[in-house]
């Protein structure tokens, strides 16, 4: 019997999973490679001004862009030393949001950690997203499109977007916070500018809970999954002494390396690749 559209299965969704941190620990690189290597991710974005970013990124050059996304993950809430306790963000959202941050030094910051990706990966980054969401912050946002723009006329990296997806995936309240900060207008900015965006964030959560809880979001994410959505991840093969997420990214590790894409939902399937394919082949992303 000849299939009618009726009865042809749907075609998978597109779904776009992102480890984020890559170059804060080895243990984060080693979970990043593994995972990669395996198929399980599809983007990793990195943070070039943390201690293990050289000499991880040597090996992530050599990687097949083809399969894996590499980005810059912007790090404005540095430790004062290698390795240490992160500031909070408080300080640096309330800079932003009355405008008393120093905008030249935030724009030089900006610059030197596109340059340092670029000299890293000898290319430009497929993505720009943001550690602890920072790059839709204002000012922020302002100065890092206005670079994008400027540095990447001909081919743009992508932009990730925080926009929750709709539903009840888990970890929607904390994630309709995330994108209160500004996520609607870093969307609306990127567009004016022919930068494209992610269609929704998922993967939000409090790091709480247990390994079989974690698999369960992780189930639920895919479920609600999108074509054009991310969903961020936190991988770790180690624990770095002082970070308060290092558990949470042990148990996130084993959940992602259980993984077989594509996954089968009660929606369809859902299928792994890179963002800047999605884009490459003119598909629409709406954040």
């Amino acid at each position: 019997m000849t299939e009618t559209a009726e009865t042809q299965p749907p075609p998978a969704r597109c779904l776009c999973v992102c480890a984020d941190d890559f170059g804060m620990s080895i243990g984060i690189n080693s979970a990043v490679f593994d995972l990669a290597e395996q198929g399980k991710i599809s983007a990793t974005s990195g943070m070039v001004r943390r201690s293990a970013w050289l000499a991880g990124a040597r090996t992530l050059r050599c990687m097949d862009a083809a399969r894996l996304d590499v980005g810059l993950h912007l790090d404005l809430t540095r430790p004062a030393v290698a390795d240490g306790a992160e500031p909070g963000l408080a300080g640096l959202v309330a800079r932003t949001y009355t405008r008393t941050v120093f905008a030249d030094a935030l724009r030089s910051d900006i610059r030197d950690q596109l340059a340092r990706f670029e000299d890293a990966m000898g290319r430009a980054p497929a993505f720009v997203d943001g550690h602890r969401h920072v790059h839709q912050l204002p000012v922020v946002r302002e100065l890092l499109i206005a670079e994008i723009a400027r540095r990447y006329p001909a081919s743009r990296p992508w932009l990730r977007c925080t926009t929750p997806a709709p539903g009840n995936a888990p970890g929607g309240f904390k994630a309709g916070l995330i994108h209160a900060l500004g996520g609607a207008s870093l969307a609306g900015l990127a567009r004016k500018h022919g930068i494209p965006v992610s269609r929704g964030l998922l993967g939000v959560y409090d790091f709480s809970g247990s390994a079989p809880d974690y698999q369960r979001r992780l189930c639920a994410w895919i479920a609600a999954s999108r074509s054009g959505d991310v969903l961020m991840c936190h991988p770790s093969a180690g624990i770095l002494p002082g970070d308060p997420h290092g558990p949470a990214r042990l148990r996130e590790y084993t959940a992602l390396r259980s993984l077989t894409f594509p996954v089968l939902t009660r929606l369809g399937e859902v299928d792994i690749a890179p963002l800047s394919q999605f884009f490459r082949l003119g598909e629409p992303a709406i954040a």
